[in-house]
């Protein structure tokens, strides 16, 4: 089960047991690395870490006063321990003061490990047709923002 998932569950008050993290979680995690590969370039290294963040529990209008504005970078939806739970994008925010992010967020944002290499994210983006994705832990703790290059707008 995602952490997502899991967050989701346990705020709607069920008991939720989850796997404890193992050696592919260490660098799923973007912890250290060692060895041939350590220093192959990965998203975890590339990402923007300076986010615009809020809870699901506050309302738009709230929110909407404090960000930036920047059309381009989604506002990231998080819990108490920073587990990604959805993104809302700039047309999102200029709906009603009172409502609830629930309503307009996008529940299933796309997300990368940080052990992935940056080699293998512009053809993604491209067949995918986004524009910027989440970097988390296996356990969706929030790592940061990658977006497209700026010379790769025909994806």
């Amino acid at each position: 089960m995602s952490a997502r998932a899991a967050s989701r569950l346990e705020r709607l008050g069920f008991t939720v047991y989850r796997y404890q993290a193992g050696r592919a979680d260490w660098f799923a995690a973007g912890l250290t690395r060692e060895g041939r590969d350590a220093n192959v370039p990965r998203v975890a290294d590339v990402a923007k870490r300076d986010l615009q963040t809020c809870r699901l529990d506050e309302r738009l209008g709230d929110v909407r006063d404090r960000v930036d504005g920047d059309a381009g970078e989604p506002l990231i939806i998080v819990d108490s321990d920073r587990v990604v739970l959805g993104l809302v994008n700039a047309e999102a925010l200029a709906s009603e003061p009172m409502t609830p992010f629930e309503e307009v967020m996008d529940p299933g944002p796309v997300t990368f490990r940080p052990n992935l290499r940056t080699g293998q994210v512009p053809d993604y983006f491209k067949k995918q047709g986004i524009r910027h994705a989440l970097v988390t832990t296996s356990d969706g703790v929030l790592i940061g923002l990658l977006r497209l290059h700026p010379g790769h707008d025909d994806a």
